[in-house]
């Protein structure tokens, strides 16, 4: 069975535990990718940072198994975390909790706001009320859709994969980093010119004809209803010429978590076409991670499609760091339960 997380190939840099056959055992490594061909390791310094320990060669022979891992150390309540902060940001405009699972209906083009996902305390403990969910989709004239974040969605990666009728979207990478050290404003270049950052509590015609997720516009009635039920504070910033021209857009949202984590949520990123490669997404992502902070938040997350390498790479120069990841399962509207 084909992994469900990090399915791709292993590459330079990367944090993976590695199984090697020793005699008549086996022995786990884990640790950095030094080098793929020939497989050599660094083993991880404590929280899964890189170290300068001694270097290690597995051998053809002796490798068993490799798994890549995430790039730090994350305990299941900071997943949890992340995901109930970005639940909070995406409300829809109906929800209802099955056990521990949050079911969301909404008008928004997004998966995020039309998706029930695992986020109580125990809910690794208990199985997934896929009838309950199910029900209340079908209801609604709606897909039946499940977030799957990875460790703390294992029943539900489970079920998936048991049982016929689902069809799995790509990984999606969530990346983190923490406000208490925010970059400075950035410098005005010449190439992208004398550019004003601004920041409203809602969007006006030129920001919202920037704005497409996957190709799509955003509905009016998903901005309404993520403004009336947001369980947080909306932002909407952009980049502006010296003419007023809006060039450049995003969407941060503040929500706190019952850890008392305040979390900027970092999204809608979109840049005017005549403007692109000028370094205008860092410097609009600078600023709102500064506004982010002077709003109290404490950490900033986002994410990204596995795939969208580009897009990976700006946010790393943002500070962001691969924190985990979740993929969406839709079931089939004519499949039935079992």
């Amino acid at each position: 069975m084909a992994r469900f997380f990090r399915s791709d190939s292993v590459s330079v840099g990367e944090r993976v535990v590695v199984r090697r056959k020793i005699g008549d055992g086996f022995s786990d490594v884990i640790g950095h990718v030094i080098s793929v061909d020939p497989l050599i390791l660094r083993p991880q310094e404590a929280g899964g940072y890189p170290s300068f320990h001694e270097e290690i060669e597995v051998t053809p022979e002796e490798l068993h198994i490799i798994k890549r891992l995430s790039p730090r150390r994350i305990r299941n309540s900071d997943i949890r975390a992340v995901e109930v902060a970005t639940a909070k940001s995406f409300p829809g405009r109906e929800s209802r909790w099955f056990g521990g699972w949050l079911a969301r209906a909404g008008e928004e083009i997004a998966e995020r706001s039309n998706s029930a996902a695992p986020l109580g305390h125990s809910v690794g403990f208990e199985p997934v009320p896929i009838k309950e969910i199910t029900e209340f989709y079908r209801s609604r004239d709606m897909p039946v859709q499940l977030l799957i974040p990875e460790r703390i969605g294992a029943g539900a990666e489970k079920l998936v994969q048991t049982q016929t009728g689902w069809t799995l979207s790509p990984e999606i990478v969530v990346m983190t980093r923490e406000l208490d050290e925010v970059p400075e404003a950035p410098e005005k270049t010449e190439a992208a010119g004398s550019l004003e950052f601004r920041i409203d509590d809602t969007p006006d015609d030129d920001w919202l004809s920037m704005y497409h997720f996957r190709g799509q516009a955003l509905p009016a009635a998903a901005l309404e209803e993520l403004s009336a039920r947001i369980d947080g504070t909306l932002g909407f910033g952009r980049l502006l010429t010296a003419e007023g021209e809006t060039v450049a857009i995003t969407r941060g949202t503040l929500t706190e978590t019952d850890d008392g984590r305040v979390w900027l949520g970092y999204s809608a990123v979109e840049v005017a076409e005549a403007y692109r490669r000028k370094g205008l997404g860092t410097e609009l992502g600078t600023h709102m991670l500064r506004w982010g902070a002077a709003h109290g938040a404490t950490h900033a997350y986002l994410q990204v499609i596995s795939t969208n390498v580009a897009g990976q790479g700006l946010y790393s120069k943002l500070g962001f760091v691969e924190h985990h990841r979740h993929r969406y399962a839709t079931y089939a509207p004519e499949a039935s339960l079992k």
